[in-house]
């Protein structure tokens, strides 16, 4: 496992089925977590090191006002593992609404613009830091009827190459992880009729992310890191 003793993450999308699984995986790795949801509460992850946080990240004070919270709290920023996103589809581009593309980018790129504007001034300030966001497969291959979906994940992409560009002086690095379909109880929920074993497991997108965010993976940086599983 790896070893996050002393640091300090902020897990956005923290309730979710990736999200839960993140938030344990970095607590049980040592690392102080600030779980971030529009719904949480401390009793979801009862740990010492655990302090739940609602926010709703649409915007940039918001953003702001979250990264203050942490600082204050902990004086520091070591982590931040963006998980907040969601799915819609079905269209062609013809075919697509304004408002389906706002919400896309809404969803799976501003509040990664936003949170990573945050956090960098005080990384930059300790030269270290460690940020993974979690994209899709979709982001580098594209299917027909998820335009804005597969747009929204391929910004996310380059926002994070850009960060690990643009902070590569300070010792920050960052990276995104690009799962195929993730086995959990909402993707079941949606497709019933999917072969399961085929789907990615959580618990590794989690460990991945987990070991982005140590000492080890310090020369690791600019990666957009594909995770298929069976579906390769």
């Amino acid at each position: 496992m790896s070893d996050l003793n002393g640091k300090v993450a902020i897990i956005t999308g923290a309730k979710g089925g990736l999200g839960s699984i993140a938030t344990k995986t970095f607590l049980d790795a040592g690392a102080a977590v600030v779980g971030v949801s529009r719904s949480i509460q401390a009793s979801d992850f009862p740990h010492p090191r655990f302090v739940a946080m609602t926010a709703e990240l649409s915007t940039r004070e918001a953003a702001w006002a979250l990264a203050r919270f942490v600082e204050a709290r902990f004086h520091r920023i070591d982590i931040l593992l963006h998980l907040v996103g969601g799915f819609a589809g079905g269209k062609t581009v013809a075919d697509t609404n304004d408002a389906a593309l706002d919400r896309m980018l809404e969803l799976n790129f501003r509040p990664a613009f936003f949170m990573a504007g945050a956090v960098i001034p005080l990384m930059r300030q300790a030269a270290a830091g460690r940020i993974i966001a979690i994209g899709s497969r979709a982001a580098v291959e594209p299917q027909p009827g998820i335009s804005a979906y597969s747009a929204s994940k391929a910004a996310l992409v380059s926002l994070i190459r850009t960060l690990a560009l643009e902070n590569k002086d300070r010792g920050i690095t960052a990276n995104v992880i690009l799962p195929g379909t993730m086995d959990t109880p909402a993707n079941r929920d949606a497709m019933p009729q999917a072969d399961f074993s085929k789907w990615v497991d959580p618990r590794q997108v989690a460990t991945l992310a987990a070991w982005l965010a140590s000492d080890e993976a310090s020369q690791v940086t600019g990666g957009a890191i594909p995770v298929y599983g069976a579906e390769l």
